[in-house]
């Protein structure tokens, strides 16, 4: 297929792009990266009233936070150009001109007033909502009295009264819909600008778009679209509608489910490699084990055989895991450089330790296997920055592996009101051994460390889950932290015996 294969990412800039339009610009740039044919970003702004200022400039940056390049669009060019929809108004005129003087179109000149009062008798009555066809056959003498009263009519597709229109899906197979169930659609508006319908078909067409690959909520409009496609004398392209994306519950996806807008996901620290991973499994598999690859591994295995109808489920939990296998594959120098400013800004006042690059670093080596996306690590992080943290002592029995105990914290209101277990002497005690014999240590580093504290552990008679684990709290606030060697190490002596 090679060059003759041309796909399309056709976004309204109405809005921050969502999940699934970057699912469907992501599958057109597969497929045109696979065949090693052209990816074009088209901005069909005809929708003046949606329009929304900023919104084409995030759209393209999304685009580019992902690595996903086009070869034709905005900032681009191309031969097949302008490559915005309102550059393009003139050329929907003519094409809607053209189906009024082949009698596959007409002026409607009915006031809003009516129709709605259409709508509404059709719902009363429990039939499809469209137009009833009023203006569908006046003669030139009733268009000439109707004009005085509109001058400005939009022009409507003459649909089919009978019939079935077929066209095949590349996912779905063949796909039947009754004509008598479509109404005669707007093709042209009053104000000049054409609907989604016309622009689209006469815009892929002008472009020469082989492959038409969009979200299953457009399946409804194709048949329009085919039929423009027979009244133009055009040949249509290859349709694939992909599937529904999902919330993890099986409803349609919203924001309870996580971020809509791809550029949260961005600002949440989610990585750009993770991300085309997730999305790229969402319809398309390479098998049914396989969830990470690189792109370059989707693109050599990518074809429109390999998408399921089904809808796909979109499983924020398995995001932000995926992301982590990503995040821990980073150099520490690389994740302390993505972390600096989210350090920065999220640790605040509470910063006692200032923001030393070298140290930041150490602290990201330790970290970075426990984070899964970016804005965790500040909070992961604190307690290498501050001082400014506080627990319940009896926490110290958790981390020692006491379970009741860690039960009892969880559903209590007040957990500093707890009363602490009968051999707090002998916790106390052995914090005090564990203090003194890390104050005479010269060399403070990690097998240093873990030599004296095993040693110590045989001493006292006790267990290294009980004397770490306790020594853990004490150092973290926490049960669950970084190794304890490695935290002591990077925290220092000083600092250490401070808060022991």
């Amino acid at each position: 297929m090679g060059e003759a294969v041309r796909v399309r990412y056709a976004p309204s800039p109405t809005g921050d792009p969502h999940v699934g339009n970057i699912r469907s610009a992501l599958f057109n740039w597969l497929l045109a990266r696979r065949l090693g044919g052209k990816f074009i970003v088209r901005i069909e702004d005809t929708d003046q009233a949606r329009k929304m200022e900023g919104s084409v400039q995030v759209i393209l940056d999304s685009l580019r936070w992902l690595g996903i390049d086009w070869d034709e669009g905005p900032d681009v060019g191309g031969e097949f150009g302008p490559y915005i929809q309102s550059d393009r108004v003139e050329s929907y005129s003519v094409a809607a001109n053209r189906l009024v003087e082949s009698d596959n179109a007409y002026y409607c000149y009915c006031p809003s007033e009516r129709l709605v009062m259409i709508r509404e008798s059709q719902k009363k009555q429990n039939r499809p909502t469209g137009y009833d066809g009023r203006c569908r056959n006046l003669s030139a003498l009733e268009r000439a009295e109707e004009v005085k009263s509109n001058p400005t009519p939009v022009v409507r597709f003459k649909m089919p009264l009978t019939g079935k229109t077929t066209f095949n899906d590349v996912i779905r197979g063949d796909v039947t819909w009754e004509n008598r169930l479509l109404d005669d659609f707007v093709l042209l508006k009053s104000d000049g600008y054409p609907t989604y319908h016309l622009a689209s078909v006469v815009d892929d067409n002008a472009m020469e778009i082989s492959h038409v690959l969009r979200a299953d909520e457009w399946l409804p409009s194709t048949p329009r679209h085919v039929l423009l496609y027979e009244a133009f004398g055009w040949n249509p392209p290859i349709f694939a509608h992909l599937p529904l994306i999902l919330g993890s519950d099986r409803s349609k996806l919203s924001k309870r489910h996580g971020s809509v807008s791809i550029m949260d996901y961005k600002d949440q620290g989610y990585l750009p490699e993770a991300m085309l991973n997730f999305l790229s499994l969402l319809g398309w598999s390479l098998d049914d084990k396989t969830t990470e690859m690189d792109i370059n591994t989707v693109i050599e295995n990518f074809s429109l055989e390999r998408i399921g109808a089904s809808p796909a489920v979109f499983d924020l939990e398995k995001l932000s895991w995926l992301n982590g296998v990503y995040l821990r594959n980073l150099s520490a120098d690389v994740v302390a450089e993505k972390s600096f400013e989210l350090l920065d800004r999220d640790l605040g006042v509470d910063v006692s330790r200032p923001l030393d690059w070298a140290y930041v670093v150490k602290v990201c080596s330790v970290i970075q296997d426990r984070a899964r996306i970016f804005s965790e690590i500040p909070h992961l992080a604190s307690f290498f920055f501050s001082e400014n943290y506080s627990y319940p002592v009896i926490l110290i029995w958790a981390g020692m592996g006491d379970k009741s105990i860690k039960k009892l914290i969880e559903t209590s209101e007040d957990p500093r009101a707890l009363s602490l277990p009968e051999d707090r002497d002998s916790v106390s005690h052995s914090l005090a051994a564990a203090s003194g014999a890390l104050s005479k240590i010269d060399d403070w580093n990690h097998d240093t460390l873990e030599a004296t504290l095993r040693n110590l552990v045989q001493e006292l008679g006790t267990s290294n889950r009980r004397l770490f684990g306790a020594m853990r709290v004490v150092l973290t606030g926490r049960t669950e932290a970084p190794p304890l060697f490695s935290t002591m190490e990077i925290l220092g002596q000083k600092i250490f015996l401070g808060r022991l």
